[in-house]
């Protein structure tokens, strides 16, 4: 099958004038979401390659894909290995994709590549790359995918057009005239005529709505255009519901104007052009950094303009004020994950008791009957994720997703489970992982990676740091305890997290990368804090929990602050407090190895989950989930 899409896609591509030399296909929508509609979904389509993160090229005789460590296992068991080849982008010595096209193309070569799905910041480095050996990168306005899906009776799905849904002041802390007054502030400073959002995320945050377009995202397809005095949105048909106007308008945002979604690009150019011929000198518009190379083009004008147009290109803003949350959301957040700690201890209690019945739980199952424990809880809306949920081997796969059509790999007591799941609730958005040994017997290799690992999330938890930093600057604090003894793990240890939106939100994060546009940590930044270790073929680990950036000072409450000395010379002192509340396995703890430190964090921690979660538990009758917990939280000592 994937051969044969190659080969449709290759005479293609010999058909277009002038003929590609290669074709780009990148894992993107038009708004550079992570997580995507299938109707984006052309590089998983073309290469059956199913991991979130990864860029195909296709030349006439190759067909390759970049992505990162946490997908090497997966892609080398879905993928037809004599037709593409995995270029593991976090290996030293694998070329990144521009140097590799400059490598293998030659003079007068041209490459082509929809513009709706890359950045202008990905579009200059390869267009700079092929520039240097007499080559092009060129706009290609079909998608080529699309074009072969319909050649072969396989056309790409609907794109989703769901209903919005108004997200109450209550849970967001800020109206969206609130916020909209705020971003007109800011363009004010830069001069800017316009601003253009194209992050779906960015949309929804500003406009307090979700949606449900992409599955466990709660975003919808649109564009959002900010002027002095009136907002434009462009969404599904142009039409807005009366649910929507109505809640607007209740939020201080009187002028908004819809427009149908696919309009855009015809929008911005139409827009330029008339900036261009207003009489009041040269005018501004302000874009994202992430907004496609095709929203670029439109907007710095399709014509010969009266007066050209100046872009400004960079981090929105709006990135940066959903980055730090108000005390509204925070209370969300903080609220939301002793819910989330209910369901999943719920769930781990009764997944030990089929297992130690005798009963076959698979790894399906197991993530279904999550769902049903996650739905008892209040302004429960839906998974932030797709749950993994590993058992044995496949728990070193580590994004890997169980198949339900395929062949049901049962929980086996001898195997450690690996469950990485979260849920959206319309106070917050959570995300945590714990691994298990479900006899509570592990190998003593296993109880030691599984000590490490935790020890690296501690000393993440525990860490002080100066006001400003850097993200990645505390990336080794996590992988300390792994590196004393050689070993690693393939993924960043940190992302940031939207409030009840998307699970993976930058521009900050805890990453042996740093990030572009990290402006530092704050206070009120929601992070998670997950090391992990993966022994392919065997089994893996991660311990994940949601951590808040807090202020902190010598009377603070937290491990560290009786020892402050100091501020960093005036710059304030940052410290964690970690949101998640559920236990970590005791059977899998190797006290022998941990600091009185370490043992005294993790005795503190379940104390704190016991404390808050018991009186819930008893109010509602949950007693035998009750006397798990309580179980679970006994304090760890040394032998």
């Amino acid at each position: 099958m994937s051969l044969q899409r190659l080969q449709a896609l290759r005479a293609l591509m010999s058909s277009q004038r002038p003929v590609l030399a290669a074709y780009i296909i990148p894992t993107a929508d038009a708004h550079n979401s992570e997580y995507i509609d299938a109707a984006d979904a052309r590089r998983e389509w073309i290469s059956a390659f199913t991991g979130s993160a990864g860029t195909a090229v296709v030349t006439s005789s190759q067909a390759l894909v970049w992505t990162d460590g946490r997908y090497y296992t997966q892609f080398e068991r879905e993928v037809d290995l004599s037709a593409w080849t995995l270029m593991k982008q976090t290996l030293p010595d694998t070329p990144t994709l521009e140097k590799w096209l400059a490598s293998n193309l030659k003079d007068g070569d041209v490459v082509g590549v929809d513009p709706q799905t890359m950045t202008r910041d990905e579009w200059t480095p390869i267009q700079t790359a092929l520039k240097k050996i007499s080559a092009q990168l060129v706009p290609i306005s079909n998608n080529l995918v699309d074009d072969v899906r319909i050649e072969l009776g396989d056309p790409a799905p609907k794109r989703s057009h769901n209903e919005l849904a108004p997200l109450h002041v209550r849970y967001t802390g800020r109206t969206a005239g609130e916020k909209i007054a705020e971003l007109r502030r800011k363009m004010a400073e830069k001069k800017a005529s316009a601003l253009v959002l194209t992050a779906l995320d960015d949309i929804a945050y500003t406009l307090n709505l979700r949606g449900s377009d992409i599955e466990y995202n709660p975003v919808f397809f649109s564009y959002l255009i900010v002027m002095e005095t009136n907002v434009v949105l462009y969404w599904g048909d142009g039409q807005l519901p009366p649910s929507v106007t109505d809640h607007l308008r209740e939020e201080g945002v009187d002028s908004v104007e819809g427009k149908p979604y696919g309009d855009i690009l015809e929008g911005l150019k139409e827009m330029a052009r008339e900036l261009s011929e207003s009489g009041d000198g040269r005018h501004v518009i302000w874009l994202s950094n992430d907004a496609n190379e095709a929203i670029h083009r439109a907007a710095s004008g399709s014509d010969v303009l009266k007066r050209p147009i100046d872009l400004i290109s960079e981090v929105s803003p709006v990135k940066l004020a959903k980055l730090v949350k108000n005390e509204i959301e925070l209370q969300g957040f903080r609220n939301c994950h002793i819910k989330d700690g209910i369901a999943v201890v719920r769930f781990f209690r009764w997944l030990h008791d089929q297992i130690d019945g005798g009963e076959q739980i698979t790894e399906v199952q197991a993530s279904d009957k999550l769902l049903e424990f996650r739905r008892d809880e209040k302004d429960f809306m839906g998974p932030s994720f797709g749950t993994i949920a590993g058992s044995g081997a496949n728990g070193a796969i580590i994004h890997y997703s169980p198949d339900r059509e395929g062949q049901q790999t049962v929980i086996e007591r001898d195997h450690m489970f690996l469950l990485d799941s979260g849920g959206q609730y319309r106070d917050g958005t959570t995300d945590i992982t714990r691994t298990r040994h479900m006899s509570g017997n592990p190998t003593a290799e296993q109880r030691d990676a599984f000590t490490r690992v935790l020890k690296g999330q501690i000393m993440i938890g525990s860490a002080l740091f100066p006001k400003g930093v850097k993200g990645n600057v505390l990336d080794s604090f996590a992988r300390h305890a792994l590196w004393e003894v050689g070993l690693d793990y393939g993924h960043g240890t940190g992302h940031g997290v939207g409030h009840y939106l998307n699970v993976h939100e930058g521009p900050s994060g805890v990453s042996w990368r740093p990030y572009p546009d990290d402006p530092g940590l704050n206070v009120g930044q929601i992070l998670s804090n997950e090391p992990g270790f993966y022994k392919v073929g065997e089994y893996g680990i991660r311990h994940e929990d949601l951590i808040e950036i807090v202020a902190v000072d010598k009377g603070s409450d937290h491990p560290k602050a009786k020892n402050l000395r100091g501020d960093y010379d005036g710059r304030g002192v940052l410290g964690f407090s970690t949101l998640t509340l559920v236990p970590n396995q005791r059977e899998c703890i190797d006290a022998e190895i941990m600091t009185d430190f370490e043992i005294s964090y993790v005795n503190a921690y379940h104390r704190r989950v016991l404390d808050t979660l018991s009186p819930i538990l008893k109010e509602r009758g949950l007693l035998k989930d009750l006397e798990w917990l309580e179980g679970q939280c006994i304090p760890i000592t040394r032998k």
